[in-house]
């Protein structure tokens, strides 16, 4: 398996500290896609601030977090649907906006999502923020720096439009118009790959359309100057639902990996507890409400694991 479906443009700027953020997010920015009129959670009016005060748990907190009032969360707020600030540019929402206000919430707090660099966000744990929480994939290399739950699912995904016109197939790409973000690994290796096996089988080789923005991708699909687009699941996911029905997935999500809460390894009491808490979540139905709101309920997990195996 691959580390990650989430690994990005961000690669450059996590390489600095790679011992930490071997990346996990994107980092394009992801404007409403053709179609839409609302942002991702729109269409949804459940608040996270909702869920149910549980005394049991809080009285399960250690002391560094048990006496404040509030949580504070470090994240790269530039991958809809997770994080991504609202149309006035300063509002974080996504679905790791509302796990951490629900977990806040749980635990009779509120929480602060603050906009952070990626690559700083695990380092700062402990000191600067109580939890990261931007699509971290569970790495090894990450799992012996902090302390991870995991609560997502997230993979490769592909896209056509709706009813397959051109009879896609991935099986042969062969010459086929395929549109990318640039830098991904669903540029490279992926489909990059997909088009070097395409030359030495003596076929023409996939016309790779690499594009700045997803978005971008988005309309291109659309509008049908581009044959297929290959992007990661929660994205894909978030783009057929905003695009009124115009596209449909192309096979089945693949390369799928954890992602995970992360807590300061030194911290391991509060850690546990979170991982009590999402499993609450789990159990309530707010997590699964929470994806619904945000178009991805098949990246949902049916238990939340604290520090699980991680990804190669």
């Amino acid at each position: 398996m691959k580390i990650s479906s989430k690994l990005t443009i961000r690669l450059a700027a996590v390489a600095a500290v790679a011992a930490l953020a071997l990346s996990g997010c994107t980092d394009a920015s992801q404007q409403p896609a053709p179609g839409s009129t609302t942002s991702a959670g729109g269409a949804a009016a459940f608040d996270p601030t909702t869920a149910a005060k549980d005394d049991a748990l809080i009285a399960l907190l250690p002391d560094t977090v048990k006496n404040k009032t509030t949580l504070t969360v470090g994240s790269d707020t530039s991958y809809e649907p997770a994080e991504f600030l609202d149309t006035d540019g300063q509002t974080p929402i996504g679905y790791d906006v509302d796990f951490a206000k629900a977990i806040a919430a749980t635990l009779g707090k509120k929480a602060e999502v603050q906009t952070a660099d990626f690559s700083s966000i695990l380092p700062k744990l402990g000191t600067v923020y109580d939890m990261g929480m931007s699509s971290f994939t569970i790495t090894a290399e990450r799992s012996k720096a902090v302390n991870f739950i995991s609560y997502f699912n997230a993979g490769v995904l592909w896209a056509v439009q709706k009813g397959n016109p051109k009879g896609i197939s991935l099986d042969n790409l062969c010459g086929k118009k395929v549109g990318v973000q640039t830098g991904t690994v669903e540029e490279d290796p992926d489909v990059s790959d997909r088009s070097k096996a395409c030359v030495a089988a003596g076929k023409p080789a996939i016309d790779i359309v690499s594009l700045k923005n997803q978005t971008d991708v988005t309309t291109r699909l659309v509008g049908g100057t581009i044959d297929a687009m290959s992007a990661d699941s929660p994205i894909t996911r978030n783009a057929l639902a905003k695009t009124n029905g115009q596209l449909e997935t192309l096979g089945d999500t693949y390369d799928s990996a954890e992602q995970g809460i992360a807590i300061a390894k030194d911290d391991l009491a509060f850690a546990q507890v979170v991982e009590k808490v999402m499993n609450k979540l789990i159990a309530d139905g707010t997590y699964k409400k929470i994806l619904a709101k945000w178009n991805n309920t098949e990246g949902a997990v049916t238990t939340a694991v604290l520090n699980p195996a991680a990804a190669s």
